[in-house]
């Protein structure tokens, strides 16, 4: 009764606030038709809460109502409750109070995906592959991503026990944790990756990002003073902080030269982003990694670059994300991210893309694309993402590696492989060699690979038997046959699905470092970048 009371009360105090926005914004239709369109969302909420045949759970109905408003506007609006705080202050610091670890639903718990060297996690000896069951006594089966942050996040000092279930184990076993202020490297590997060329990743763009890359290339440049090119990798960087990307592009563009402009419907919120520092060095070769993951922030930089003709970029075309979110307190420790803008590159073009399908970019063909030039006069194009100077398609398009990795197919037989090994000797020893036993877990774990062939045939499958038709022994073989062919061409894939699995295995051991150090061994990109590096004449062709 008490619930129900407070409940009506804080609606009364909502209807008096929606009387005042109706006394005060009657003349003005449009706020006039948001008046009476809070007021109809609040009467609905309580009619629903107050009456509905059985009891709901307030903050969750409204939860359902307020995603599904924002969802309705772009990919990038949208709700952060005050369970989610913490992940939005590791955006945007790169640090949260915590344990260490990244997680995400495999099946019905959630299952540790990387753990952050010595942090909480680590130091308290969790793994890769280890599945969350309950948590200070709680059961997790079932709950979603926002209850288990809710539970693992809080404040430093403060412990967990977390029963866990592991690959390889017989029972499952309890680990106390004490929470921490956690801290994740944003380059998290440089080195010399050829004779005098050097490496550098990032990872995203949080807090101190310019000043972190800026520090390890002024620390290759000591220590390979003939250092003659530098490989700046933002594949799978997934953006963050559009001053840090201001920051990074200043590494490499001369001070105040314009690396972005923001253009929204507040014009008096558009600003113009110039480089404001110093650079680091404005003529070394510089060839920019990106991939179909590198998204916003990762955009600015590798479109300024490109556009100043700066440095060369290989890979795949980038997500294409040029949109800018602002967040706005709403109360009760809770915001709103929401788009407010557009960002423009030095070109002048907009790299946002145009059309969506499934949560994805669709890929647009460059003559449907507004061209723009380079300062060099070459050629670009706006939406859809920063196009590279040299494409190499690593896979990319394979519908079959993108249905693994949704499967968590590589992961899980990581974690199988992994089992009972507490380690895999030295990291830049490590080779996976038994791939047939991979192609054995995929048959057994039932990989559904949907192709469109796929479809069609069980299209004609229904259709068959309602018109009557004896087709099953027929079909039945043609599914035979396609089964062989789908190991086929996994086998097909065989050196980029080894590639994959000895970067998850290095990871479990090495950490992020050692996935980064492992992944470069049979990089082709990287391979790429190396060749054109050591050809200067190409590279200044290329920038021509």
């Amino acid at each position: 009764m008490k619930k129900r009371t407070k409940f009506l009360g804080l609606f009364g105090a909502i209807l008096i606030a929606v009387a005042s926005l109706g006394f005060f914004w009657s003349n003005n239709s449009k706020y006039f038709e948001i008046a009476k369109n809070i007021e109809l969302f609040a009467n609905l909420y309580k009619e629903i809460n107050t009456y509905y045949v059985d009891e709901i759970e307030p903050s969750k109905f409204m939860r359902i109502g307020v995603d599904a408003m924002v969802s309705s506007l772009d990919p990038y609006t949208n709700y952060i409750s005050e369970a989610q705080i913490e992940d939005f202050r590791f955006v945007q610091e790169g640090k949260y109070h915590g344990i260490g670890i990244e997680s995400r639903k495999i099946g019905d718990y959630f299952t540790v995906t990387e753990l952050f060297k010595d942090q909480p996690a680590d130091k308290a000896g969790l793994k890769v592959g280890d599945q969350i069951i309950a948590i200070d006594g709680k059961d997790a089966k079932g709950k979603s991503e926002e209850d288990i942050e809710e539970i693992l996040r809080g404040f430093p000092g403060t412990e967990v026990i977390l029963q866990i279930r592991r690959p390889g184990k017989n029972e499952d076993f309890k680990v106390k944790i004490i929470r921490e202020d956690v801290k994740v490297e944003n380059v998290p590997h440089h080195d010399i990756i050829a004779e005098n060329i050097g490496y550098v990743s990032l990872t995203t763009f949080t807090r101190d990002a310019g000043s972190n890359v800026a520090k390890a290339i002024k620390d290759l440049k000591d220590k390979n003073p003939n250092l003659k090119g530098i490989v700046f990798d933002l594949r799978g960087n997934g953006g963050g902080l559009l001053l840090e990307a201001i920051n990074v592009t200043n590494i490499f563009i001369p001070k105040n030269e314009l690396v972005a402009t923001t253009k929204g419907r507040v014009k008096d919120w558009d600003r113009s982003f110039r480089t404001l520092n110093n650079p680091v060095d404005t003529d070394i070769p510089v060839v920019v990694l990106i991939n179909n993951r590198s998204a916003s922030a990762s955009e600015i930089v590798a479109g300024a670059i490109q556009d100043y003709d700066r440095g060369v970029l290989i890979g795949q075309r980038s997500f294409g994300k040029g949109l800018v979110q602002n967040t706005r307190d709403i109360g009760y420790n809770a915001k709103v991210k929401m788009t407010t803008a557009k960002y423009y590159i030095p070109s002048g073009r907009c790299i946002q893309a145009v059309e969506y399908e499934n949560g994805e970019p669709v890929d647009i063909p460059d003559e449907k694309r507004t061209p723009f030039k380079t300062r060099n006069g070459r050629q670009v194009f706006d939406g859809g993402g920063v196009s590279p100077d040299i494409l190499i398609d690593r896979d990319g398009s394979s519908n079959l590696l993108r249905q693994l990795e949704r499967s968590n197919i590589i992961f899980d037989y990581v974690t199988q492989y992994c089992a009972g090994k507490e380690s895999v000797g030295e990291l830049m020893s490590l080779k996976f060699n038994d791939f047939k036993s991979f192609l054995d877990f995929v048959e057994m774990q039932n990989f559904q690979y949907n192709t469109k062939t796929e479809k069609l045939l069980k299209e004609l499958e229904d259709q068959s038997e309602k018109d009557g038709y004896a087709m099953k022994a027929t079909l039945d073989n043609i599914k035979k046959e396609m089964v062989k062919t789908k190991r086929a061409e996994l086998m097909k894939y065989e050196d980029t699905i080894t590639d994959i699995i000895e970067k998850e295995i290095a990871g479990r051991y090495f950490y992020q470092e050692g996935a980064v150090k492992i992944g470069l061994r049979n990089d082709i990109e990287i391979k790429e970048a190396i060749r054109l590096l050591n050809d200067p004449s190409r590279y200044k062709e290329l920038l021509k």
